[in-house]
């Protein structure tokens, strides 16, 4: 009897989080639900932990630039999906994050301090630099199911522009304005 639930207990931890959907957010929109908008690079290590069942994956955050709230000088930036303890849980539409990239976050913190990257993927950008030397922010079409704020099927698209294109829109949203 021990042996059999000592392996419901495994085939349930190997198992992945149910899938994701998400609901697309407007750039607006993350402007005005992110509670910390900042560009900074991920440092090198991470660590995970559980929170209730689910795994996170914690990243610490050096932040260069603050555009909504006042972070620190480091941002603890938490991941749905990870490893702990020998158990996996992906979690479909989380970011991926690289020690050292450049990015711009979107970020919301739940009402237990928990920061996490908005929209799942929807609200990293990596800034790099185009042929000419101008910073740009882009990030990948999300791969996670999507529905619209009628509960649409939608699919997500790429979205680049210039890091200055950003920061006005941003700057614009917050005066109160549409940034477009």
């Amino acid at each position: 009897m021990r042996k059999l639930i000592i392996l419901a207990v495994t085939a349930v931890c190997l198992t992945s989080l149910p899938g994701s959907t998400l609901q697309r957010l407007s750039l607006n929109d993350m402007i005005q639900k992110s509670t910390m908008i900042v560009r900074g690079t991920i440092q090198p290590g991470s660590s995970s932990a559980f929170r209730g069942s689910l795994i996170y994956t914690h990243y610490q955050l050096s932040v260069t630039t603050a555009f909504k709230g006042t972070p620190g000088q480091f941002v603890d930036v938490a991941v749905p999906g990870g490893v702990l303890n020998g158990i996996q849980q992906p979690a479909a539409g989380a970011p991926v994050l690289m020690p050292g990239q450049d990015y711009v976050f979107f970020l919301w913190t739940s009402k237990s301090g928990l920061a996490q990257v908005i929209g799942l993927s929807q609200g990293l950008f990596n800034v790099t630099a185009n042929a000419q030397g101008q910073e740009i922010v882009s990030r990948a079409a999300a791969s996670a199911p999507m529905l619209d704020t009628s509960g649409q099927a939608v699919t997500d698209s790429n979205l680049q522009m210039p890091l200055a294109q950003l920061v006005g829109k941003i700057q614009a949203v917050l005066a109160g304005g549409s940034g477009q």
